[in-house]
């Protein structure tokens, strides 16, 4: 297996490009690569080549682009995970998992009971680290598209523009989006299981914090959202995004 990395500049057969700094530094310092060792590399916009180490050193690597590869093929749906943003390292894992999992977008999200500012999160540049990870998991999960980790924003925010994207579509007869609440929530929720298996083009699909949902953040995004519950046990946050996607690409044979 040869050693895979992210080249975004990569577009043409016989193009040099630079390779970002951390892939530089993984070929360089982590594979010891040298001048001439073969790699794949991808430009996370859809397209996989062959390549060849042209410059390795401490100054930064350089690929020659050679022949272009079948790249993996990406999921009918474009499904974007949006996220309350969970404690500590947890998101880390969230972001790496999903894009494992093939979603084409993640929006982190702040509502009533997220632990951290919007603000903060900025400060502590927690999107751009979310971004490299997305890299990270594309390079090992052998994806040639890199999903867009979206600014954080309120649930509120998000839950409106949802019902902005229904409206446009549809005239508003349509719910782009699914809220994943607790049985209870509401009369109105349904199984997992119970939605159409005919697969949309587009879907999001929403996940609460540690704290689960306020009554009014459920109101709120009901109108925006089909309430769907993945059954009666009560799942970590954490796990939730996870198993999620799975049942609901699953329902779409997606896998």
């Amino acid at each position: 297996m040869h050693a895979r990395f992210h080249a975004p500049a990569a577009e043409r057969t016989g193009d040099v490009v630079e390779l970002p700094h951390d892939e530089a530094q993984h070929l360089v310092r982590v594979l010891r690569l040298k001048v001439g060792a073969a790699v794949r590399i991808f430009n996370g916009r859809g397209a996989e080549f062959d390549g060849v180490v042209a410059k390795a050193s401490k100054d930064g690597a350089r690929v020659r682009v050679e022949q272009s590869r079948a790249a993996v093929p990406e999921a009918r749906v474009a499904v974007t995970l949006a996220q309350a943003v969970l404690k500590g390292d947890k998101m880390d894992d969230i972001v790496r998992d999903a894009v494992m999992m093939g979603v084409a977008a993640i929006q982190p999200l702040v509502t009533a009971r997220t632990e951290i500012a919007l603000a903060a999160l900025g400060r502590g540049h927690r999107r751009e680290r979310w971004q490299r990870i997305a890299v990270s998991s594309s390079k090992q999960c052998g994806r040639a598209v890199v999903p867009a980790v979206l600014e954080p924003r309120t649930f509120t925010d998000a839950s409106e523009a949802l019902w902005d994207q229904a409206r446009e579509a549809t005239s508003g007869s349509a719910l782009p989006g699914l809220l994943c609440v607790e049985p209870t929530a509401s009369a109105d929720v349904i199984s997992m299981g119970d939605l159409e298996s005919a697969p949309p083009l587009a879907s999001t699909i929403i996940v609460g914090p540690e704290g689960g949902w306020t009554a009014a953040e459920i109101t709120a995004g009901s109108s925006a959202c089909r309430l769907v519950t993945l059954g009666p046990r009560t799942l970590r946050a954490d796990a939730m995004a996870i198993i999620a996607l799975t049942a609901l690409l699953t329902r779409w044979r997606e896998l």
